[in-house]
């Protein structure tokens, strides 16, 4: 049988991007204590197309996701990556893990620990320039508006915040834990998944004595992420579902 790779095509328009997506896969994430937990991701992998080659080896792209049984992180998406671009003799490779990560908190204040999941996606390519790599983490917080608790007599309204940071770094990557950590001291509170009465208690107070809007919130990101010297690039994008409007809230700032 003849390779698809040997076919030719002769309308003469090249393909940015043709794989696989929506690969369900058990992996590996390095934590900050240097431990590991197993987690489940979606996985995407593509390579560019020359203009005259009629099609790609989608077999070979879910090969080297299962041949690789390793955590994920910085140097096995690298790895990854490269294996891909060699065995299907592309000009560019790139590939998207996306996962839940998972961190045990504690109340603030009856100590009773929960289990809290983030969203998380690593972004990696190669081409002729090098490898790029980008890690992203969506964090759920929590907002009060200073307006609302300008302008009331009792109390004043919140918000389910979600906080995107996405960053790219010279050469340590960045751990998980430290973005996600970011983004809670830059929000009016954290979110956790179990608490009781005196816990609750505690977050709305927290909550009502640190009023941001949403503008406040990406800039307090921001700040923190300016501070670190190995990020290279970053963009924050807050989207704040509003409690009162029938509208969401959003701000963004991308630097670097």
């Amino acid at each position: 049988m003849k390779d698809i790779q040997n076919y030719k095509d002769k309308r003469g328009i090249s393909i940015n991007k043709v794989g696989v997506s929506d690969v369900r896969h058990p992996v590996k994430v390095m934590c900050r204590n240097g431990q590991s937990q197993h987690t489940v991701a979606t996985l995407s992998a593509s390579v560019s197309l020359p203009h005259d080659v009629k099609g790609t080896h989608m077999s070979r792209l879910v090969d080297v996701i299962n041949s690789n049984q390793v955590a994920i992180g910085g140097d096995s998406m690298r790895q990854m990556i490269s294996q891909i671009r060699h065995k299907l003799d592309a000009e560019e490779a790139c590939m998207t893990v996306e996962f839940p990560y998972f961190m045990t908190k504690s109340a603030p204040v009856t100590s009773m620990q929960g289990q809290m999941d983030y969203d998380c996606k690593l972004t990696g390519s190669i081409n002729s320039s090098g490898f790029d790599l980008t890690t992203e983490v969506t964090v759920p917080v929590t907002s009060l508006c200073p307006c609302s608790k300008e302008i009331s007599d009792r109390g004043a309204h919140n918000q389910r915040s979600r906080v995107s940071i996405a960053v790219k770094t010279h050469d340590e990557p960045i751990c998980l834990d430290d973005l996600i950590a970011i983004a809670e001291e830059s929000a009016s509170a954290p979110l956790y998944s179990l608490l009781k009465r005196p816990d609750e208690k505690f977050v709305t107070e927290q909550a009502y004595d640190n009023p941001v809007f949403v503008e406040d919130l990406v800039r307090g990101v921001a700040s923190c992420l300016k501070e670190n010297n190995n990020i290279s690039w970053f963009r924050v994008r807050s989207v704040n579902e509003e409690s009162i409007h029938n509208h969401n809230a959003f701000a963004e700032i991308t630097s670097g």
